[in-house]
Formats: structure tokens, C-alpha cells, sequence
């Protein structure tokens, strides 16, 4: 990521922390999020089942995605069985050709910064922005349920700067 000119398409913003509860070598993920309340917004819970087509490689895109909304006492209960969690706030962008996000992480992945967009069609051009330093897409080391696993923070200083060789306070963003 470079700089913040991304702040100028911030639509909406949410504090969101999420755990994981299966995380399976065929690509199943079983996924609790809460929405940390905000006012006016109040808090939410999302239990999410992510899941590759059949036949497909566990790796691949697009996947299927399902999210069930949950009471916030379930949530709660639910992310405190997760061993794996991460907090982040995440930033609706009013940028052209999708539906575009930008998370914040906090914590053990602190500095790191992502942008993604969900196409309507994997085939349409797409005009990235000047500040989008480094395509990610198929980096499983960079997926919310990885970053749970091995925080940015634990990754080897050679495997943080190859991401983003950023020399400044914190050492890195993507």
C-alpha cells in the first residue's frame, strides 16, 4: 500500500474481528466474525462456510462463500473457541469495476494493509489504483485464515520485505 490516498473512497468502516473454527486441506473454511459496535451501528455476528467447487484445486478462485448471520452472544461464544483470530478494520471503497475493501490489520498483523475487489466477472478489465502496490490474488499466505495462523509479524524479516520492502516505523504494508 502506498501512502493513504485510499481514504479519499472510504464509504463505510467497521471494526471486525473473526476466528476460525475448521480450516480443512480440501479448502473448507468454517469462519466467526463479529462487527465490533460503532455508534450508531450496533454489534454483529456472521457465521461463514467457505468452500472450493468440486473438482476444483482447494486453491482456487472463485470460491464459494456463504454467510449466516448470528446472533452477537453466539459470535462472541463462538470466537471464544477459536484459537486462530485476527482484528482488522475494514474500509468500503467507492471505486469503479466491483465491490472493493481495504483491511486495516491491528495486532500481530499490524502494518499490513490489503485492498481486494470481487468482480462481477473474473474476465473484466480492471483499473487498479496507483496506490495498489503489489497483486496478491492466489497468495495464501496473505488470506484472513493464514494471517490467524502465522501473524505478518512472525513471517521472517527477508519474507516481509519482499512483500513490501517499506523501511519506515513498523516495517511493512502491502
Amino acid at each position: 500500500m502506498l501512502g493513504d490516498a485510499w481514504r479519499e473512497h472510504v464509504r463505510w468502516c467497521a471494526r471486525l474481528r473473526q476466528g476460525y473454527l475448521v480450516e480443512a486441506g480440501d479448502g473448507l473454511i468454517v469462519r466467526v466474525r463479529a462487527r465490533l459496535p460503532a455508534p450508531p451501528e450496533p454489534g454483529a455476528a456472521w457465521l461463514t462456510l467457505k468452500a472450493t467447487p468440486p473438482g476444483a484445486p482447494a486453491a482456487s478462485l472463485p470460491r464459494l462463500e456463504f454467510d449466516y448471520p448470528i446472533p452477537v452472544s453466539d459470535g462472541e461464544a463462538l470466537l471464544s473457541l477459536t484459537p486462530r483470530q485476527l482484528n482488522k478494520w475494514r474500509y468500503g471503497l467507492d471505486l469503479a469495476g466491483g465491490d472493493w475493501v481495504l483491511d486495516v490489520f491491528e495486532d500481530a498483523n499490524a502494518p499490513l494493509v490489503v485492498a481486494e475487489v470481487e468482480l462481477a466477472d473474473a474476465a473484466q478489465p480492471l483499473d487498479v489504483p496507483g496506490w495498489c502496490v503489489r497483486e496478491i490474488t492466489g497468495r495464501h499466505e496473505l488470506s484472513n485464515a493464514a494471517l490467524a495462523s502465522t501473524p505478518f509479524q512472525n513471517w521472517s524479516r527477508e519474507a516481509r520485505e519482499q512483500l513490501w520492502p517499506y523501511r519506515g516505523p513498523g516495517g511493512g504494508g502491502a
